[in-house]
């Protein structure tokens, strides 16, 4: 009975930590981060976004913001209250829902003069996603893939059967 009861808890992990073996955290702008004068669409054209993925913002707080608009919003470069404008200098944004994804700085010109913002498309979760690179930067170390949580939780979950 106690067999049955872990055999099940490993098999709910196993297919939890299995639906996101693919999520990436992608660094915008890699190590440059959210900064005036950045080519944020040559920094995306390379890369496949999937929901589960998150995208985070690094910047000085208080001298940027990040703000999620729509393709007006974006166009026009102008947010409004209920666009959510984060402000904390490390913002994390999961992309939850495919489609495309517009994302600008609100302070001051810097979207309008300085090219702060990002359109990214966002494609639906797949078993099997198209190959894409592991990292997003020469140093290898800017995206992360889940996989190292996964086999994390692999074991983890393999030690508990066995005690």
């Amino acid at each position: 009975m106690a067999t049955s009861r872990l055999s099940i808890v490993f098999m709910l992990t196993f297919f939890v930590l299995a639906t996101s073996i693919y999520a990436k955290e992608y660094i915008v702008g890699d190590e440059n981060g959210w900064k005036l004068d950045f080519d944020y669409q040559t920094w995306a054209k390379d890369k496949v976004f999937y929901v589960g993925d998150t995208l985070v913002f690094n910047y000085a707080a208080g001298v940027h913001n990040v703000a999620k608009v729509n393709g007006t919003g974006f166009q026009q470069c102008s947010t409004s209250a209920s666009n959510g404008i984060m402000t904390s200098g490390r913002d994390v944004v999961p992309l939850q829902t495919p489609g495309r994804k517009w994302y600008i700085c609100g302070v001051g010109k810097h979207c309008e003069s300085r090219n702060m913002k990002l359109v990214i498309t966002v494609l639906p979760q797949t078993w099997a996603p198209a190959p894409s690179p592991i990292a997003t930067s020469t140093s290898g170390k800017l995206a992360v893939p889940t996989i190292y949580g996964f086999v994390v939780g692999l074991f983890g979950s393999l030690l508990l059967l066995l005690v």
